[in-house]
């Protein structure tokens, strides 16, 4: 008889930190317990102990986030607090796994995979640096016109910043000798800074940018707003390009490079650029089809009746069919589906808490504390306490998914026009993404180059979050006056 292939030992092991789940548990048990405020329902508050454990599992790392929602799914289901068969006033244990922008934001996803793939990405950040990589302002600028250009089409902060800008930016760093250490400040310190916060703005301005902006979307949704890819990036347009322009010169102002002149970068990106040889024709292809669904996203609702997600899948689909993506591509491409996971559990969650009445009394507490004053300081005092409690989050989506719901009710309970408390609070969760290193984003990669200290980067982003906020609520406010939304 043949000898079979001998079969792998699987190791058995508790597949999650023990400290950090029995943290979630105990607090959503002490939630639990507490008799079920007056205006609430059994239901809701149980939903709430829930939600509220799932958080900080999630915030204590307890297991993957995906890991941490499954168990949070399973556990509503066996409960009763969303039955799988959903009747009148039930929300549906898989509700969330149909929802569109889901898949909006999983295909933009697979489409990001095929701009790293073919190379376009790379040629479009170097052309820029090429273009305007003389001195280390140009530098700055160069990578965020390429952040920009790319932005729309990839939904992941890392993997713009971390796996497109972050290797230029250490060959910069790397060719003028700036290492971590004595010679960090030289380059590498101020571009790993700049580019955290270029990429941030770039996150903000579109709606398909970020994986939390469409979840953003959605929540929104619930409150009676209606936020369309066109409707995110019209508000952010004016103050996007104003903080395009003045984020990365007020870095090199407070936190100066020791290297103002870099003839060799142009230089080497040429060179570069010269190496990867003419365009492809995958990358000819790719380049159309992002024209294609800017496009689409910009008009396709309005002029065709095109959703953004129906959209996102003809893009895919025309990958497909010229082989740019693969379908074992598209199905290995674990991160993508991941997150569209979590992310569907999220918003059911979300949805369960909204249609079971706990956001609304969360919102009337929130609210009681700033009702007596005028809606426009109400609602900064709410954007500011909302901006930065960022420093106890270590994830986007767990930031959004405990705050944004309740505080945007909160918001329109003081009197703050619908769409102005959506789409502002909407903009602040992403913009809060640059306070640290691990907010979220290309932070980890960036910070983990090793150029800045704890103290350097928090610092930094600081004194430039303020003048961030004022951009975007100054320049940003007026902006919005002007389109009527106020």
């Amino acid at each position: 008889m043949e000898s079979s292939t001998p079969i792998p030992k699987i190791e058995v092991k508790l597949n999650f930190k023990w400290q950090g789940l029995l943290i979630a548990i105990i607090v959503g048990l002490i939630i639990w317990a507490i008799p079920t405020p007056e205006g609430l329902s059994s239901r809701a508050w149980g939903m709430l102990a829930l939600f509220v454990a799932t958080i900080v599992a999630i915030i204590a790392k307890a297991m993957p986030m995906g890991a941490a929602t499954l168990v949070a799914l399973v556990i509503s289901g066996l409960t009763g607090l969303t039955p799988i068969s959903a009747k009148q006033g039930d929300v549906g244990m898989l509700s969330g796994f149909s929802n569109g922008t889901i898949w909006l934001i999983g295909i933009a996803m697979f489409l990001s995979r095929a701009v790293i793939k073919t190379g376009l990405g790379k040629r479009i950040a170097l052309y820029f640096v090429a273009r305007f990589g003389k001195k280390m302002m140009g530098v700055a600028y160069g990578m965020a016109l390429a952040d920009v250009v790319i932005g729309p089409g990839i939904p992941s902060a890392s993997a713009r910043g971390g796996g497109i800008m972050y290797p230029i930016m250490q060959s910069i760093a790397d060719a003028y000798d700036s290492k971590p250490g004595p010679t960090a400040r030289r380059a590498g310190a101020f571009l790993a800074i700049a580019v955290s916060q270029i990429d941030t703005i770039v996150c903000t301005m579109f709606l398909t940018a970020m994986a939390g902006n469409p979840l953003i979307a959605e929540l929104a949704q619930s409150q009676g707003v209606t936020i369309s890819w066109m409707t995110w990036f019209l508000g952010a347009i004016v103050p996007g390009i104003v903080c395009l322009i003045a984020l990365p010169y007020f870095v090199y102002l407070i936190y100066p490079p020791e290297l103002k002149d870099t003839p060799k970068m142009a230089e080497m990106a040429r060179e570069e650029l010269k190496n990867m040889g003419p365009m492809s024709q995958a990358e000819w292809i790719l380049a159309l089809d992002f024209i294609l669904l800017l496009f689409l996203w910009t008009v396709g609702d309005l002029a065709f009746h095109i959703s953004a997600t129906v959209s996102a899948f003809i893009g895919l689909v025309i990958l497909l069919l010229t082989n740019i993506m693969s379908w074992k591509n598209i199905v290995s491409e674990t991160t993508a589906w991941d997150t569209m996971f979590w992310f569907a559990v999220l918003v059911m969650m979300a949805n369960a808490l909204n249609k079971y009445g706990a956001i609304a009394w969360i919102s009337n507490h929130i609210s009681s504390s700033v009702g007596s004053l005028d809606w426009p300081i109400a609602f900064s005092v709410l954007v500011l306490v909302y901006f930065y409690t960022r420093y106890f989050f270590a994830s986007a989506m767990a930031h959004i998914s405990a705050m944004y719901l309740a505080f945007v009710a909160a918001a329109i309970a003081v009197g703050t026009p619908p769409m102005i408390a959506a789409i502002g609070l909407g903009y602040t969760s992403t913009l809060s993404m640059s306070l640290t290193q691990y907010a979220g984003g290309p932070g980890p990669a960036l910070f983990g180059s090793g150029y800045n200290t704890t103290g350097q980067w928090w610092g930094v982003s600081f004194v430039v979050s303020l003048l961030s906020l004022a951009i975007w609520f100054g320049v940003g406010g007026a902006w919005m006056k002007v389109l009527g939304w106020w």
